[in-house]
């Protein structure tokens, strides 16, 4: 089986070098995205873009918004579409965050009927990130 990486990125060239966060220093390898045959699996997205710019302080749903429309790019660039989507795993750090979030998640799914596992967390990587979305793929063999 063949196994692809896309978007290859290092922790301490993406994460703020300001945000005061010393864990975030360590020189992690990384991949947005990996292939592995028909599977692709997906670095949870959140406020950040692909270019690390930021969407959405104080505003869940910009932020989801954000980290949908990555999903998106990224599915697509890996081969997939919106469709292969067969899980997605959404971390909040406020269960009053649901509903605003589950909103931008329906309209970006519609009709692809995933699984779907919410969670509410004490906090993300960085405090303003509010949301991330986590997807897992499998791309059809016909």
């Amino acid at each position: 089986m063949e196994i692809k990486r896309y978007r290859k990125f290092k922790t301490n060239n993406f994460y703020p070098s300001d945000m005061g966060e010393e864990s975030h220093h360590v020189n992690n390898e990384f991949s947005m995205v990996v292939r592995a045959g028909n599977h692709i699996f997906m670095r949870g997205q959140t406020a950040f873009d692909l270019k690390g710019n930021f969407h959405g302080e104080n505003d869940v749903t910009a932020q989801m918004e954000n980290a949908c429309c990555c999903v998106k790019q990224l599915l697509e660039e890996a081969g997939g579409k919106m469709e292969d989507v067969c899980k997605i795993t959404t971390y909040l750090t406020d269960r009053s965050y649901r509903k605003e979030a589950y909103a931008v998640i329906a309209k970006h799914f519609k009709g692809i009927y995933p699984v779907s596992t919410g969670l509410v967390v004490q906090g993300l990587a960085l405090p303003e990130m509010l949301v991330e979305i986590d997807v897992e793929a499998v791309i059809s063999d016909s």
